[in-house]
This record gives C-alpha cells, structure tokens and sequence, in this order.
C-alpha cells in the first residue's frame, strides 16, 4: 500500500509540473499585456504645443485638445502639416447631421492627402464622444494620412476602429455650424490652421466679398442716355 501511495503521489507531481508552468506562463503574458497597455500621462489642456486651433469660415476659432500621449504619430502629423500651411483654405467635404464633419483633404473629395507616408493605427481607449477629433482612413487600418474628423455626436460603436487624437475645448459651436452635405453645396473651409504654441494672430473673419454693382452707362456727346437694359427671366 506503502509503494502504491508514493506511485500516486509521483504522478500527482508530474502532472502537476506543467500546469504549474502554464499558469506561470500566462501570469507573465497577463503582466505584459498590462505593460503593453500602460496609460501615459496625457498633457494639460493648457499646453499650447497641444493645442490645435482651427479657423473657421463658419464663424470663429475652434480650440482642440491633442493627445500624444495615445496617439504620438498622428499628432506629430497634424503639427508638421500645419506648420506647413497645409490645412489652409482645405474645407470640410462630407459633413453628416448628427454624426460627423470630415475635412483635410486637399483634393476636397475624400481621395486625398499629403506628400507623406500614411500613420499606422493607434487605436486606442479615447471614445468617439460629441468633439472627439481622429483620423479619417481608408479600408486599410494603417492609411490615416491628413483627413480628419470631429464628431457633431456620440458614436460609440466607432470605438477601437479609427484614432482618436484630440478633443475639442472650445468652439463647438462653429463646429455644429459647418455646411451639412456630401459634398456641400457651400462647404466651410479652413481658414488658417495653428499650433497655439507658434503665437498665432487673434481669430479674422473672412472678409465679406464686395458687392456688385452696375456702372452708370457712359454717354458720349450728342448722344442720347443707353436705355436700361431688360431683365432677362424667362416669362410666366
């Protein structure tokens, strides 16, 4: 009885030796998936290298609060192509009630971008709440290049599928204003695009295009005064 307990007790360890190694395994795997999932420290809503402000045509300046402590890549992007000018006088080419404004694409029908490479996804835990800013991509997770957009609403279910690097502050409203359409009939354009920290002028609305006039008709000595001329609508 002596030697069949100890047998019993020997194939007890046995077995007990690789589940044992498969726990341990999976404990590390669990702490460097915690590792790989490390929560940054994300910068104050006050820093002006983090700050992102948009003029729009739609009325005022919109404030935006970027996040490179989620998305380093995609806000490195958005501060090199504005400091190149990149943005100004793009519009807002599909721009959906109740959703979404997208803008960024110099071609100005959702085709384009810039001269540089395409940003890798980082998709991560910010949610598509009303004022999120991410990057507008193709089918093709790793093809955000300069499209944009902001959310006018909650989208949840858009969560994990597209980066989230930035949140509005300020101007929402001059957000809800942007012409509606796909495309607009009239869409808002970007005015100017800054980086708050390169000390940007205050916000200048575009100015108002002169209206036209009609010249007084020129008489020529003996001469009688040109009739005016017929308004040429088609008749009822």
């Amino acid at each position: 009885m002596r030697f069949v307990g100890l047998i019993a007790m020997l194939a007890a360890t046995l077995l007990a030796g690789p589940a044992m190694a498969q726990s341990k395994a999976m404990e590390e795997a669990a702490k460097a998936g915690q590792a790989t999932k490390q929560r940054y420290t994300p910068p104050p809503t006050t820093d002006l290298e983090n700050t992102w402000l948009l003029d729009l045509s739609s009325g005022g300046r919109v404030s935006i609060w970027l996040r490179p402590d989620v998305a380093p890549d995609m806000v490195r992007r958005i501060k090199n192509l504005t400091r190149r000018k990149f943005y100004d006088g793009l519009t807002f080419h599909r721009v959906i009630d109740g959703f979404m404004a997208q803008g960024g694409d110099p071609q100005g029908d959702g085709t384009g971008g810039s001269d540089l490479p395409d940003v890798k996804a980082e998709f991560n835990y910010l949610p598509h709440v009303r004022g999120a800013v991410a990057a507008a991509r193709a089918q093709d997770e790793n093809s955000a290049n300069s499209q944009f957009y902001i959310m006018l609403m909650p989208r949840l279910s858009l969560d994990g599928k597209y980066t989230v690097f930035g949140r509005v502050l300020e101007g929402m409203q001059y957000v809800d204003a942007i012409e509606k359409g796909e495309p607009p009939a009239n869409p808002t354009r970007i005015l100017h695009a800054y980086i708050a920290a390169d000390n940007p002028p205050p916000f200048r609305a575009e100015a108002a295009p002169a209206p036209v006039t009609q010249e007084a008709p020129v008489t020529l000595p003996g001469t009688k005064p040109a009739a005016p001329a017929r308004n040429s609508r088609p008749r009822r």
